[in-house]
């Protein structure tokens, strides 16, 4: 469970820098910013779920 909390709180602060080098708006940047956090979870997912099978 750590390894996740640690995944999340990773994610976020490199979506947190993503959004504010990002150009745009606010409204855009923020929008881009939950996009990749979003992304950068549940592509980490994805790929712990497939690697799981793998012996």
């Amino acid at each position: 469970m750590i390894h996740f909390v640690y995944l999340v709180a990773f994610g976020l602060l490199i979506s947190l820098v993503f959004a504010a080098f990002a150009d745009g708006t606010v409204k855009e940047r923020t929008i881009y910013g939950l996009k990749s956090f979003a992304q950068f979870i549940g592509i980490s997912l994805l790929i712990a779920w497939v690697l799981y099978f793998i012996p």
